[in-house]
């Protein structure tokens, strides 16, 4: 007779995958609520009854994969972003960079005011720039959304997010020669890293597109040609401890300006694509322990506040000259709500290089909880109250 714990522990992450699925599947269908929301409680929820069912480590096959289901949505994502539209429309870069640098400075004040040491707040406020790619194109596609504010939110993501890993491997950069005392392994963990990440999209978003042209199948073999180059990409990244982040959505970037025509009806790379970002979305929150989220939750929610409201103010205020009205501004900025995904993998990552972060930061884990329901939620009223939803009125 098996031990029930033993057979718990096999199939924690299957079941736990499942009923997720399946609530979110329900939910979506009775409330209209974004599904991803649903995946984070179950997956909290799952984790706190369950946590040595739903443990995973730096190398597990559940990290692995959630990794590599982050890393097809960056690709697809990257994709999505075009760069010949900034050049057009450079306010979009512009507010993209205020809004960033304006949720740094209020976050990182606020942090130091409340007497969290100064590395500390700077790591926290790196974080909070960015917004969860995930959660925001995930959000898109399940609405299918499309119109002048869907399409700045993509690229102010994109923006943000690349600044929150710039900033963010800087300050673990000085984290690592505070300790260390090894200015040669602080430099080799930011900047040096950051290129090599991008140089390795770049290169593989422009040798996919050309070993397909010389195959002559674009229509038939493009999905899964870039869903290979993607998990080879993750891998690359891991095995030369670089980040997967801004590797895969270089390629996504570069594959894109290559010119292949990437079909529709792969969004979110198929049925695997969606088991697996499934997957993801409960993982986000399975690193969380409610202990840490209600010491938390006091500054996490100050922190929030001002988090969404500099990121909807900055972006609205450059609403009329970069071609949209108030309205649509401050909706863009406020579409810009999640962020949990993104952060939950980039502090996994720092593992690697043996720094825990997390314990550092309780008011990031009650943020990571609150975003992980509510944000999704906030992007897609958004997007209805911008009208750029179809059938808006059953909702």
């Amino acid at each position: 007779m098996p031990d029930i714990q033993v057979v718990l522990t096999e199939l924690g992450w299957p079941l736990a995958v499942a009923l997720a699925w399946l609530s979110g599947e329900f939910m979506h269908r009775w409330t209209r609520l974004p599904r991803i929301s649903v995946y984070g409680v179950v997956g909290f929820l799952l984790a706190q009854a369950f946590p040595d069912a739903l443990s995973s480590g730096p190398s597990s096959t559940v990290t692995v994969l959630a990794n590599l289901a982050f890393g097809l949505i960056l690709f697809e994502f990257g994709y999505r972003i075009n760069l010949r539209w900034l050049r057009i429309n450079p306010w979009i870069a512009v507010s993209g960079l205020a809004e960033s640098a304006a949720t740094f400075g209020v976050v990182y004040l606020i942090a130091h005011l409340t007497g969290m040491p100064s590395l500390t707040s700077l790591l926290l406020a790196s974080l909070a720039m960015s917004t969860s790619p995930a959660g925001v194109l995930r959000v898109i596609n399940e609405e299918d959304s499309s119109g002048q504010v869907t399409e700045r939110v993509l690229h102010l993501v994109a923006i943000n997010c690349v600044l929150a890993v710039f900033t963010f491997k800087v300050v673990v950069g000085f984290w690592v020669f505070q300790t260390s005392g090894s200015l040669t392994q602080a430099i080799s963990h930011s900047l040096i890293e950051l290129a090599v990440s991008a140089a390795m999209g770049a290169v593989l978003g422009m040798l996919v597109p050309a070993v397909l042209r010389r195959m002559g199948k674009l229509a038939q073999d493009g999905t899964i040609a870039f869903a290979l180059g993607v998990i080879l990409l993750v891998a690359m990244a891991r095995a030369f401890d670089v980040s997967p982040v801004l590797a895969t959505l270089t390629f996504g970037l570069a594959a894109r300006h290559s010119r292949v025509a990437f079909s529709r009806t792969e969004r979110n790379f198929g049925g695997i694509g969606e088991l697996i970002t499934v997957l993801l979305f409960v993982f986000a929150v399975s690193t969380l322990d409610w202990e840490r989220v209600v010491d938390g939750l006091g500054l996490g929610m100050l922190l929030l506040l001002a988090r969404f409201l500099v990121k909807a103010l900055a972006v609205g205020a450059f609403a009329h000259v970069g071609g949209i009205s108030w309205r649509k501004g401050l909706l863009t900025g406020i579409a810009l709500a999640p962020m949990s995904v993104f952060v939950t993998l980039l502090l996994e990552q720092t593992k690697y290089m043996g720094i825990v972060l997390v314990d550092e930061l309780a008011a990031l884990a009650a943020m990571t909880l609150v975003l992980e329901v509510f944000g999704p939620i906030i992007t897609q009223r958004a997007l209805v109250w911008a009208n750029e939803t179809p059938n808006k009125e059953e909702r």
